[in-house]
């Protein structure tokens, strides 16, 4: 029986036999499909790399930024992103571009290296939107409920457990039949049950981000509506935009973003755990795949040079790093006579920074640090 033979075979419901040794059942995608994830993949690999890059350095070069719990969950996310931009790129174009064919454990430990970076991407997002409804439930005690230690013993206990779920299978928790049932059709050496295990694990926390926000919106219209009486029907509170409705379409776009790049990648996934897919289905879970990255990319614009105190840190060691190239090249013109200005050349400091003022906030974090000191008054 030819591999094409088998194929059918296992879209009829009937079990992979040896000749799917070679993982030629995986690698289901033609040329054409292959030409257009790859062209995904160049491009969304490299610039969620960048970005996250940036972000990282942006926080760990800022004091004042490192201190705070809410940028450390935000450097948290862009580290995760780094890593999904790396595993997942690298693997996924070996596996389905090039056709490498890795052993098992090879496979494994690229594939443990790719559910950890998602995962914690999720769970950083999760942090992130605690660290919000926190914000605003607790206000008067959230500085003191979420301190800079428990904010890293709790990224130290997600990590943890993410990269303990993500390698059990290079750990032993993997397929024992070959690739026929209770093997997954997605990924090959994987067992159902735990890749019903981690979705399941995905789904949870993507709950929990969505009552979070929900929560915090609830409250926000509260206050609004309450305020909104209180100024009545032609005070301020007409004449400016609502914060419950800044919130909500601010959120609208975070979570519509989030479910549709995770939802149907972990709808395949479960799907995979009840029958066997088709190839058809394999293909469009490739296309789906490629979501998760697109997901990492955006992830920066929406949580972290959303935030102003971030970008204001962002155009400071922009213009440091400008100002040193300044001062270089003017040495250089005075080391051959020319007159040097290096004392005009000075960086500015975070004092003589001239500081950004605008008439609302407009990140989330921001939004919802004016509600807090709203409900304090």
């Amino acid at each position: 029986m030819t591999d094409r033979e088998t194929a059918t075979s296992v879209e009829h419901g009937h079990t992979v036999n040896k000749s799917c040794v070679n993982l030629s059942c995986y690698m289901v995608l033609s040329d054409k499909e292959k030409t257009a994830i790859g062209a995904i993949c160049f491009l969304a690999g490299p610039v969620t790399l960048l970005e996250n890059v940036l972000v990282l350095g942006v926080i760990a070069s800022t004091a004042t930024l490192r201190k705070r719990p809410s940028y450390l969950f935000i450097g948290s996310l862009a580290l995760a992103d780094v890593f999904a931009s790396c595993f997942f790129t690298i693997s996924f174009l070996h596996f389905h571009l090039y056709d490498l064919k890795d052993g098992p454990d090879a496979y494994l430990f690229k594939l443990g290296g790719v559910t950890m970076a998602f995962s914690g991407s999720v769970g950083s997002l999760l942090l992130t939107a605690l660290d919000r409804y926190l914000c605003i439930y607790q206000a008067s005690t959230y500085k003191v409920l979420l301190t800079r230690r428990r904010a890293l013993l709790s990224l130290l206990i997600l990590w943890s457990t993410i990269i303990f779920l993500s390698f059990l299978p290079l750990m032993g928790w993997r397929c024992s039949t070959g690739f026929t049932p209770p093997c997954s059709r997605l990924f090959p050496y994987i067992n159902k049950h735990y890749q019903a295990c981690w979705t399941s694990f995905i789904l949870v926390i993507l709950v929990l981000i969505l009552g979070a926000y929900a929560l915090i919106l609830w409250k926000a219209h509260r206050h609004e509506s309450s305020m909104t009486s209180f100024q009545g029907a032609a005070g301020k509170g007409q004449a400016r935009i609502r914060m419950d409705i800044r919130l909500a379409r601010t959120f609208g776009l975070i979570l519509l973003i989030l479910v549709g790049c995770w939802v149907p990648v972990l709808s395949f996934m479960l799907v995979d755990v009840s029958v066997i897919l088709t190839h058809d289905q394999q293909r469009a879970f490739a296309f789906c795949s490629t979501l998760c990255l697109v997901n990492s990319s955006v992830n920066p614009l929406l949580y972290a040079l959303r935030c102003r105190e971030l970008r204001i840190a962002l155009l400071r060691m922009l213009q440091k790093l400008c100002c040193k190239g300044r001062c270089k090249k003017l040495t250089e013109d005075s080391s051959h006579g020319l007159p040097s200005a290096e004392d005009n050349c000075t960086a500015l400091s975070e004092d003589e920074m001239p500081k950004a003022r605008t008439t609302r906030p407009d990140s989330i974090s921001e939004m919802v640090y004016s509600h807090q000191l709203t409900m304090r008054e």
